[in-house]
């Protein structure tokens, strides 16, 4: 059975990863990601990918769902690789050749570093879009940005934008499938000739992806102002959201233990 679309969506649960304040769980993703891009050696890269894993098995979702933002970024993975591996020229052992460049062992070791770097960033970004609601994120996006309202910054704003944003990632990305589907049904192929050929295969499929973009803009946008909306001052929320002590102590223990790490390793 296909896996839908699910990079971007949240994924009901009520696992402790769920139950988690939405403010907790950004500060332990911002956590992981220092600690990815200060660690430099595999034996970091190791130990973070246990906690990425564990985090996981512990929010109870589906590995097939946290998997699915690879598929996005595997064309940069490839290119990361790519990139670090090939040497023009090399002195050391050669593990095969490509006319003046050769892969060599120091170089595709980096490369595979660098590349499981960014498959763990990923993975440890996207469980935070699986386990969160898009109201959770709003909230929590806003009430940390609340102080740089003082200078004019249009907080409540932008937390909005970035909700519907991720939002409509899984709604657009559905829609461009059907797009798809309905083009190959007419006769449409995506599969063959040149790559010049199956960019302008796409055109039919971006055409109305762009025109049924704009038009669900407009009707958000009417229906936002229907209901009255005005931006975030004075807005209202059905619940609030506050870090309680359990939150407090998983953030303050998983942002130190990652912290020590990133020192260490």
């Amino acid at each position: 059975m296909r896996i839908p679309t699910t990079f971007g969506q949240y994924v009901e649960g009520s696992s402790p990863v769920h139950k988690l304040d939405a403010k907790a769980k950004m500060g332990l993703v911002v956590a992981v990601t220092v600690a990815l891009f200060s660690v430099n050696r595999f034996a970091g890269l190791a130990v973070l990918a246990v906690f990425v894993a564990g985090s996981v098995t512990l929010s109870r979702v589906p590995w097939g769902y946290a998997l699915r933002g690879i598929r996005a970024v595997s064309f940069i993975l490839l290119v990361t690789l790519l990139v670090h591996a090939l040497r023009w020229n090399p002195v050391g052992p050669v593990l095969v050749h490509i006319g003046p460049l050769a892969i060599d062992a120091d170089g595709l070791k980096t490369g595979l570093f660098f590349a499981l770097r960014i498959m763990l960033l990923v993975i440890g970004t996207s469980l935070l879009t699986l386990t969160t609601t898009p109201l959770q994120l709003t909230d929590a996006l806003e009430r940390l940005m609340r102080p740089l309202s003082r200078v004019g910054f249009p907080a409540g704003d932008v937390a909005m934008m970035l909700s519907v944003a991720l939002r409509f990632i899984p709604t657009t990305a559905e829609e461009a499938d059907k797009i798809i589907v309905a083009q190959s049904a007419r006769g449409a192929r995506f599969d063959e000739g040149g790559l010049l050929r199956r960019a302008r295969a796409y055109v039919p499929v971006l055409v109305p992806l762009f025109v049924n973009l704009f038009r669900r803009a407009e009707d958000l946008a009417t229906a936002m102002e229907s209901r009255c909306y005005h931006g975030g001052e004075g807005r209202t929320r059905l619940s609030e959201s506050h870090m309680c002590t359990h939150d407090w102590t998983v953030l303050g223990c998983g942002v130190a233990a990652l912290l020590a790490l990133a020192v260490w390793m």
